[in-house]
């Protein structure tokens, strides 16, 4: 909600996930921004899929690129700036997820549910 951590802990780095405890403001919990952990794309044509990083290619003076991986086994690629850290590599996820395990479906196989309903 954009609120300032006045004094934050120096065990957190840039593009790291912290947890707030919203009534003190303290943080509760932190997770690292690393491969092997799940994330979530928040921004971009991949916008609502969640996976496993697997991998971070960096260019400088251009957008770095992630590689991800969904619960169907598919890779997908986005930048690293349209990335959410969720949970650890064997975590529960901080967050509530959406439907559909964070793969995407062709249109073809959306028609299909609907009319299976």
């Amino acid at each position: 909600d954009g609120r300032t951590i006045r004094y934050h802990d120096p065990v957190v780095k840039r593009h790291d996930t912290v947890q707030v405890n919203i009534a003190t403001g303290k943080i509760t919990g932190v997770v690292k921004m690393a491969i092997g952990n799940k994330v979530i794309v928040t921004k971009g044509k991949n916008r609502g899929r969640y996976g496993i990083l697997t991998g971070i290619e960096r260019h400088p003076g251009s957008f770095d690129i992630v590689t991800i991986r969904d619960a169907d086994n598919n890779s997908f690629a986005t930048r690293f700036d349209n990335i959410f850290c969720i949970a650890g590599a064997n975590g529960k996820p901080l967050v509530s997820m959406p439907k559909g395990r964070g793969v995407a479906t062709t249109i073809l196989q959306e028609q299909n549910t609907r009319l299976a309903q």
